[in-house]
């Protein structure tokens, strides 16, 4: 029995060193066979719910890959949690996720107000903070927030895209702009002030044929309706509707705008584009014209149909998403950033310390997720940590979203 106890000590304490060098489920080094934890919040609930479709997918994802024997040998656990698209509810989930479960890694946290609430804590806990689902600007900050990136274009690129639109399209444009009162409409906002003043000087517009914003509205997520904004909005005189919103508003701004009669160019945010969680509610027909863009291949778009990756990826759904919260578009978006990380985890091989997730996440090269258009790439650095950095520019035929133009923003590998 004294050799017994003698082992078992010896057993703990060589338990105990593996840990405190970080050895251990939770502090983020996996050895051989371990099973990556990782953390995700989404609105299951609240008035962004309609996004909880991409926490489903993301775990029907790596449910998939677990099957097929993991990636690397190591099997992906998701733990995700409902914040309702609630800040103080989002920083309550997510200590539980860092603190309780001991999470190697957040992966995919919605929203840019709830991601806001917890870019400091997670920067200051060294956790990686990959991919957010938001482009806000300020996910791209490696000097300042090296353990956070985002994914999507962000909301500052967009934006000027957009401007860049009314300034060649629209004539004498008297832009009325509808956003969500806080970082992420801010964010869109002042790209297209930006696009705005860039695409004048180049143009070398003067007074009178220069486009000029003559009203901006504001709205408050927990706000029930938007009504008076839109009215407000057409009193302004605006031909252009320039549409910061989630799919709950945008639907209501889509028929506000047609209820009242309101002929006005309407733009919409490509985060609110969804035919199903936007322009199905809104009414088909109320929302033929409208103009956006895109970075991910529409699945409702007949050109795709014989696409390989949006085989595969329909397929996915069918057989893993449940009937009663497919939305084809967002399933694409989720699939793609999903095998975005599958990348990261690849490159990071048997080394998946917090350290070197952040360092492969950082490194991508020309890396194409099956959903993204034609000509445009992931490329990171140690100094952008922005991975997708293109879009193109899109109309509603009343069907489908309909692209033209060519590929807008930098240049992919």
């Amino acid at each position: 029995m004294l050799h017994r106890h003698k082992w078992l000590g010896l057993t703990a304490l060589m338990l105990g060193v593996a840990l405190a060098l970080g050895f251990g489920p939770g502090t983020g080094t996996a050895l051989a066979n371990h099973t990556i934890k990782i953390g995700n919040t989404n609105p299951y609930s609240g008035p962004a719910s309609s996004y909880g479709q991409i926490g489903r997918v993301i775990q029907a994802y790596f449910e998939m890959i677990n099957e097929q024997g993991g990636i690397n040998g190591h099997k992906i656990e998701i733990i995700s949690y409902d914040d309702s698209y609630s800040p103080p509810k989002t920083v309550e989930m997510i200590r539980k996720l860092v603190e309780k479960d001991r999470v190697d890694f957040l992966f995919q946290t919605l929203g840019t107000p709830t991601n806001s609430a917890i870019h400091k804590y997670v920067n200051k806990k060294k956790i990686p903070h990959l991919f957010v689902a938001t482009g806000a600007t300020k996910w791209g900050q490696p000097n300042k927030y090296p353990w956070t990136m985002g994914w999507q274009v962000n909301y500052q690129s967009a934006g000027r895209a957009y401007a860049d639109y009314v300034v060649k399209n629209v004539p004498n444009a008297k832009i009325g702009i509808l956003f969500q009162n806080d970082d992420y409409g801010k964010d869109y906002v002042k790209g297209f002030k930006d696009g705005l003043a860039q695409g004048i000087r180049t143009a070398g517009m003067g007074k009178g044929t220069a486009p000029v914003i003559v009203s901006e509205q504001s709205y408050e997520v927990s706000d029930p309706s938007i009504d008076s904004q839109i009215v407000n909005l057409k009193a302004s005189g605006a031909n252009v509707f320039f549409n910061v919103s989630i799919p709950k508003f945008a639907a209501q701004a889509i028929k506000k705008q047609r209820a009242i009669g309101w002929e006005a160019v309407h733009i919409i945010n490509d985060v609110a584009s969804s035919i199903r969680a936007t322009l199905k509610p809104a009414g088909l027909e109320n929302s033929k014209g409208l103009i956006s863009g895109a970075y991910l291949k529409d699945p409702d778009d007949s050109q795709w149909d014989d696409d390989s990756d949006m085989k595969v990826m329909m397929e996915f759904m069918n057989s893993r998403v449940p009937k009663t919260s497919r939305n084809p578009q967002f399933t694409v978006y989720a699939y793609s950033v999903s095998q975005t990380l599958e990348q990261v985890l690849k490159q990071a091989g048997n080394d998946l310390s917090r350290e070197n997730i952040m360092r492969q996440a950082a490194n991508l090269k020309g890396f194409v997720p099956g959903g993204v258009l034609p000509g445009i790439a992931i490329n990171t650095s140690p100094t952008d940590f922005f991975p997708i950095e293109q879009m193109q520019m899109q109309r509603f035929d009343g069907k489908v979203w309909v692209n033209f133009g060519g590929i807008v923003g930098k240049k992919g590998a």
